[in-house]
C-alpha cells in the first residue's frame, strides 16, 4: 500500500509541475497589456515601463518562471497585481464556498444515485426505464440552464430561496444553507442520473456473476447479497464516476456561482484571467489542481481497499 501511495504522490507533483508550467508560459504570452490594465489608459509610456519593470514583465520567460516557482515552493503565491490582496487570502476566503457546494453535491449524487442505480438493476422495470431516460435527458440539459429555471420559480416567483447569495466565511450555518440549496439542487439534478446508470451496469454486471448465485445457495439474505457484497464489487465503478464529476464540478461551477453570486473560485478565476493577473490565476490553478490531485488519490486508495487487485495495477 505505501509504494502504490508513492506512486500516486509522485506522479501527482509531475503533473502538478507540468500544469503549472504550462499555465506560466500561456500567461506570460497574453500579459503585454497588464500594466495598462492596472495604471488606466492615460498612463503614460513611462509610467507603464515602470509599472512592467516593478512587476517584472520585462524579464525573459524563464527568470519570471522561476522567480514565481521559489517563492511558491515557499508557500508564498504573491499577492495580487491589482487589489494588493495575498493570493493565500484571497483563495482562503472563497474556496470553502466552492467546496461546499461541490462536496455537499457529491454526498447526496452518491446517495440518490446508489439507491436509484441499485433499484434499477434489481427490480428492472418502470424504475429501469426512467433511469435510462434520466440519465439522457441530464445529460442534456447544462446546469446552468436548470440554475436559471430554480432561480425563476423557486427564488423570484415563490421567494422560497434568496435569489442571490451574501454569504461570508463567518455567516451562520442558516445564511449558508438557504443560499446553497438551490445551486446544489441544480448540480444534483444535472449528474445524479448519470451516476444512477453507472451504477445501475456495474450492479448488473455483478448480480450475473457466479459468486452471487453461489451465495444464494447458502441462503443468505438478498439485503446482504446486495449491499454487503455485490455494492462492494461495484463502488469503484461509481467512485470514479463520481471522481470524475467532481472534477468537472470544479470546472463547470463556475456558472453557477455567477447565476447564484457566490463569491467562490469561479468569480475569482473569471476575474482574475480577465485582467491578467498573473499571481492570482496562477493560485488559482494551483490549489484547483491540489484539489483534483487530491481527489483522485483518495478514489485511487478507496478503490485500493475496496479491490486490492488495483494497487498492483
Amino acid at each position: 500500500m505505501l509504494t502504490f501511495l508513492m506512486k500516486r504522490l509522485v506522479a501527482g507533483v509531475v503533473v502538478l509541475f507540468a500544469i503549472a508550467c504550462l499555465t506560466y508560459a500561456l500567461l506570460y504570452f497574453s500579459s503585454a497589456n497588464i500594466a495598462r490594465n492596472i495604471l488606466g489608459e492615460y498612463a503614460t509610456q513611462e509610467q507603464l515601463d515602470a509599472k512592467s519593470a516593478e512587476l517584472g514583465l520585462d524579464q525573459p520567460l524563464i527568470v519570471r518562471f522561476l522567480g514565481w516557482l521559489g517563492q511558491a515552493l515557499t508557500g508564498d503565491l504573491g499577492s495580487s497585481w491589482f487589489t494588493g490582496q495575498s493570493v493565500a487570502g484571497a483563495l482562503v476566503t472563497r474556496l470553502p464556498v466552492t467546496l461546499a457546494l461541490i462536496v455537499t453535491a457529491i454526498i447526496v449524487i452518491a446517495i440518490v444515485a446508489t439507491l436509484l442505480g441499485m433499484a434499477a438493476a434489481v427490480k428492472r422495470g418502470w424504475i429501469d426505464r426512467v433511469v435510462q431516460t434520466a440519465a439522457v435527458v441530464g445529460d442534456a440539459i447544462p446546469g446552468f440552464v436548470l440554475a436559471i429555471v430554480l432561480v425563476t420559480f423557486l427564488a423570484i416567483q415563490l421567494r422560497l430561496f434568496p435569489a442571490t447569495s451574501s454569504i461570508s466565511p463567518d455567516s451562520p450555518s442558516s445564511a449558508w444553507t438557504a443560499s446553497l440549496t438551490l445551486p446544489v439542487i441544480a448540480l444534483v439534478i444535472n449528474g445524479v442520473t448519470g451516476a444512477a446508470q453507472q451504477v445501475r451496469s456495474a450492479v448488473i454486471k455483478q448480480l450475473e456473476k457466479d459468486y452471487v448465485r453461489t451465495l444464494r445457495s447458502r441462503g443468505i439474505s438478498e439485503r446482504v447479497i446486495l449491499f454487503k457484497h455485490v455494492l462492494r464489487s461495484a463502488a469503484p465503478a461509481g467512485l470514479t464516476v463520481l471522481s470524475l464529476q467532481f472534477i468537472g464540478m470544479l470546472g463547470g461551477v463556475v456558472i453557477i456561482e455567477q447565476i447564484f453570486a457566490l463569491p467562490g473560485m469561479g468569480a475569482l478565476a473569471v476575474s482574475s484571467t480577465t485582467l491578467g493577473d498573473i499571481p492570482l490565476v496562477m493560485g488559482v490553478v494551483l490549489y484547483t489542481v491540489v484539489i483534483v490531485i487530491i481527489v483522485n488519490l483518495l478514489v485511487d486508495l478507496a478503490n485500493g481497499w475496496l479491490n486490492p487487485k488495483v494497487r498492483v495495477s
